[in-house]
């Protein structure tokens, strides 16, 4: 074979550098490209894959196939602020926020109570919400108080703030992976008690056809917020501004007294930044 000309080969070595460049402007092209069209580094672009639970009314649960409940409702109005579309998908929530860190779901959506432990695991947004703890028994029960649970058999769905209490309380209280599993324990007699969130407490009662009642209940020491993959400080600064906005636009009130009728929100509650004025609530009959 014939050597190539000197200038020849220069030239043919200068054509290579020229497309060695093109090719990584392009592909430095194509980088920039996918963090405009996903700037939030979601698992789909465009869609808010959010990891909830189906069984846990007012807050969160499944209605004629759809995902819905204050919580859901209030994610969706977030989400669409921001221009995003939610997919909801059903999970336990002793898996949740594990599934969250992991990327299996963008974002967690169960009234999640933040705690420090938690922490460690996901980052939070703003807080959207308040709660009570309920104490719910078998109708009948000579229980009225939480400070009547010693020795007793209390239930409670595990990795919640409400185990989190009753391992604090040192209860040894029977973990259930939702809250399906609390109600059938105590309509079954086989748990003298379930710690549950309020809402759902109150909510279980009146739908158990006079099986459970609701003994007592306490406020929640911590707020509830949505959850996100450590890190995506993105993603969570998007949605603490779309929360502030649909508080302001007078979203948040409404969903309070459309899941929450006649409930009154704690004077020093704030929601999601805390420097956004919270309308009036409209009528629980405006709001329906």
């Amino acid at each position: 074979m014939r050597s190539l000309p000197a200038l020849t080969r220069v030239a043919a070595l200068g054509v290579a550098a020229l497309l060695g460049a093109a090719a990584l402007t392009a592909c430095g092209d194509d980088a920039s490209s996918s963090a405009a069209d996903n700037p939030y580094e979601l698992l789909q672009p465009g869609v808010l894959r959010a990891g909830t639970l189906t069984d846990a009314p007012p807050n969160v649960y499944l209605k004629d196939g759809k995902f819905t409940g204050f919580d859901n409702d209030l994610l969706s109005a977030v989400a669409a602020k921001i221009n995003l579309k939610v997919e909801f998908v059903g999970t336990d929530f002793s898996a949740l926020l594990a599934q969250v860190n992991n990327h299996k779901f963008d974002v967690g959506s169960s009234s999640i109570t933040i705690t420090e432990a938690r922490k460690k695991t996901v980052d939070f947004g703003n807080g959207y919400d308040f709660g009570y703890f309920g104490l719910d028994v078998p109708a009948g029960s000579p229980i009225t108080s939480f400070d009547q649970l010693s020795g007793k058999r209390v239930v409670v769905v595990q990795g919640t703030v409400q185990d989190d209490y009753a391992t604090g309380k040192q209860l040894n209280p029977v973990r259930v992976p939702d809250y399906n599993g609390a109600i059938n324990q105590l309509k079954a007699g086989t748990a003298d008690a379930w710690i549950a969130p309020a809402e759902i407490g109150e909510k279980s009662a009146a739908d158990s056809g006079g099986k459970i009642s609701v003994a007592a209940k306490q406020l929640s020491p911590a707020p509830t917020a949505y959850a996100v993959a450590k890190g995506n400080d993105k993603l969570r600064e998007a949605l603490n501004k779309a929360l502030d906005e649909v508080i302001a636009d007078g979203t948040w009130s409404r969903l309070q007294a459309q899941y929450y009728p006649g409930r009154p929100v704690p004077a020093d509650f704030k929601p999601g930044s805390g420097t956004v004025a919270v309308p009036a609530a409209p009528s629980a009959s405006a709001a329906s």
